[in-house]
This record gives structure tokens, C-alpha cells and sequence, in this order.
């Protein structure tokens, strides 16, 4: 899928103009500061800190970065699963459809996932219990939610089961996951998010370990789900090539913290912190096979352990005095979007109000 990325960049540049909303309708989700930590045998590890978007209804937000970003860990803040202990969320407003849900009880949580907010989680294999049934397992999920009787959640997960694309529904409900193979498993995940009509959508790497012609498959489905009932989906990829197909915006994170956003044709035409251009250079090219693949140097940090200033300074090609000293905010400046570095910001200025 790689191999079509410039494609689809010139696809989304030629769709999407990434002009700014006309109406003032408040977002279905809203993340302020959001910090997660997690109490260790080496310190406390800071996982997210200080995370802020939004996501309207319909739209499709992406969360970006290498593995131990953070991505996962916000995703789970959001459904109120962060493991305590030995993690707590320490700060942030998690505003979604009105309601604050750091506030909620943990009751009020339980009714909300599943109901208004869904996740599919990265390997279907070990999110479904092998022992038993397909259709229990999806009917279990509307008989919990929904009240529904047995016969009704028997008929309503053969209707699931053919919305998402799978053929002999009535059958396929009564095997079991290690009988089919990732692509079906994807689809049975995607029916048991859907079963109650969600109005957001957290999808944990979908496509992992899919083959291309499925993974294809796969995307459409979600697309055209969105489009049918207005679902909000937060996509966590490292896939710049599924980020190109199904994306509205960006959010690229490194080390848990946000270092660019953009809308998804501003960022692919120009993006703007070298960890992010660093992304992008580590594709094959089309018109170039057989090119040698640029490397980011290094690796992410551990969390216990991030260095002081900008956490991408020890991998960063264009490193400054400052970014070994302070910390860059995530704003405009020079760049055309929101980005977490000083090469685009008057450092002086940050620096007084810093130490002010």
C-alpha cells in the first residue's frame, strides 16, 4: 500500500482544502491537557502529557507516532481504562458530547463504552475470546447495552454481520475466531464496535497485519460506515499511506507529546517538525525503487527517562542551543500550522515568558 502513498497525496491535496469551519457547533469531543502517568520501579513515567484536540462529528482525526508515543495510552484515558495502579490520569478535560468524562462515575463509564463510544482494538485474534461463539460474543455486547432479548440479539448480529460485508452471516455466527482468517476477524471487531450505535469510533491500528487487498477492504468499509451515520472515528496508525486515504487531520505525537497538527493536505504538502519530515523521508518512493530508505535516527526515549527540552533533540538533524534548554510550545510561529519547534518560533520571546 505503500507503493500508492504519492497517489493518495495528490488525491487528498486535489479533495480536501482544509478551509476553515463555517459554523460554531462545538466539537463531539474535546481533549484539554490530558497527562497520564505511570508509577514505576524506575520513577514515575509521564506516558501522555499535556495532549489537546478536537474532533467533530463525521470527521476522522489520526493520531501518528512510532510505538511508545503515547497514542494508545490516550486512547485508553478516553474510555476511562487506564490501569490504577499503577497509571492515573493527573490532569486534563476530556469534554465528549457535553459531559466531562473525568467526572462521570465509574457506572456512567460503563454505560458510555460500548454505547456512545467504541474501540477496535489492534489484534482481533486476543480482543475475542477463543472459546467461544462468534455470535455470542456480538449478541453479549447488545443483550448489555441494548436489553435486548436472546432471539433479538441472535437477529440483530446476522444483520451486524452482513452490514460489515461478511457472506453466510447466519453461519459465520456460529463458528469460532480461530476459524477465520484476519480479514473476517477485522470485520467481526468492526460489527461488535458498531452494534450500538456509536457516535465515536477509537481504531487501534485496523489494519495491522492485514495484506493490502484487505486492508483496502477494510478502510472502505469504515469510510462508508462514517458516511452512512456520521461517526467521528480517532485512527491510531503509523501508516502515512492509511493516514493519506481516510484522514481529515493530523495529530502527530512523539514521546507523549504533540509536536505538529494540521489538516491531513496542509501536512502531507508541507510538514514542518523534523521528526514528522523524518516520517514522510522514510518511504519508498515510486519514482525511485530501489532508493535507499532514510532512517530516523535512534530511538524513542523511554519514559522514564525523556531528556530535557525538546524530547526529539538527541534524533534531531537540525538541533539547536535552545531545544537541549526548553521546552518548544505547539504553535504556529513561521509554520503554516501548529508545530512543537523552535526553528519555526522567536525563541526570546517564549524564553521570557517562560522564566517570567
Amino acid at each position: 500500500m505503500l507503493c500508492m502513498l504519492d497517489a493518495m497525496i495528490q488525491e487528498t491535496l486535489t479533495e480536501t482544502s482544509g478551509s476553515p469551519r463555517a459554523d460554531t457547533q462545538a466539537p463531539l469531543l474535546r481533549v484539554d491537557n490530558l497527562a497520564v502517568v505511570f508509577h514505576t520501579d524506575q520513577g514515575v513515567a509521564r506516558a501522555v502529557d499535556g495532549v489537546s484536540f478536537c474532533l467533530d462529528a463525521g470527521k476522522t482525526l489520526a493520531l501518528v507516532g512510532e510505538s511508545g508515543c503515547g497514542k494508545s495510552v490516550t486512547a485508553l484515558a478516553l474510555l476511562g481504562l487506564i490501569p490504577s495502579p499503577p497509571g492515573r490520569i493527573v490532569s486534563g478535560t476530556l469534554l465528549f458530547d457535553g459531559k466531562n468524562l473525568r467526572d462521570l462515575p465509574e457506572s456512567a463509564m460503563r454505560h458510555i463504552r460500548g454505547n456512545d463510544i467504541s474501540m477496535i482494538f489492534q489484534e482481533p485474534m486476543t480482543s475475542l475470546n477463543p472459546v467461544f461463539r462468534i455470535g455470542a460474543q456480538i449478541g453479549a455486547v447488545l443483550r448489555l447495552h441494548r436489553g435486548i432479548s436472546v432471539p433479538a440479539a441472535r437477529k440483530e448480529t446476522v444483520e451486524l454481520l452482513r452490514r460489515v460485508g461478511i457472506p453466510d452471516a447466519e453461519q459465520r455466527m456460529e463458528e469460532y475466531p480461530h476459524q477465520m482468517s484476519g480479514g473476517m476477524l477485522q470485520r467481526i471487531m468492526i460489527a461488535m464496535a458498531l452494534a450500538c450505535d456509536p457516535k465515536l469510533l477509537i481504531a487501534d491500528e485496523p489494519t495491522t497485519a492485514l495484506d493490502v487487498t484487505i486492508q483496502a477492504q477494510i478502510l472502505a468499509l469504515l469510510r462508508e460506515l462514517q458516511e452512512q451515520v456520521k461517526l467521528a472515528t480517532l485512527l491510531i496508525t503509523h501508516d502515512l499511506a492509511v493516514v493519506a486515504e481516510t484522514a481529515d487531520t493530523v495529530a502527530v505525537m512523539y514521546a507523549g507529546k504533540l509536536v505538529e497538527t494540521a489538516p491531513v493536505a496542509e501536512l502531507f504538502a508541507e510538514p514542518c517538525h523534523p521528526y514528522t519530515q523524518g516520517l514522510f523521508a522514510s518511504l519508498p518512493a515510486v519514482n525511485t525503487p530501489g532508493k535507499r530508505l532514510a532512517a530516523i535516527e535512534g530511538v524513542v526515549p523511554p519514559i522514564t527517562a525523556f531528556p530535557t527540552g525538546c524530547r526529539f533533540h538527541p534524533r534531531c538533524p537540525h538541533t539547536l542551543p535552545v531545544c537541549r534548554e526548553l521546552e518548544p510550545p505547539l504553535v504556529s510561529g513561521t509554520a503554516p500550522h501548529p508545530t512543537a519547534c523552535w526553528l519555526y518560533q522567536n525563541r526570546e520571546e517564549v524564553k521570557t515568558e517562560t522564566t517570567s
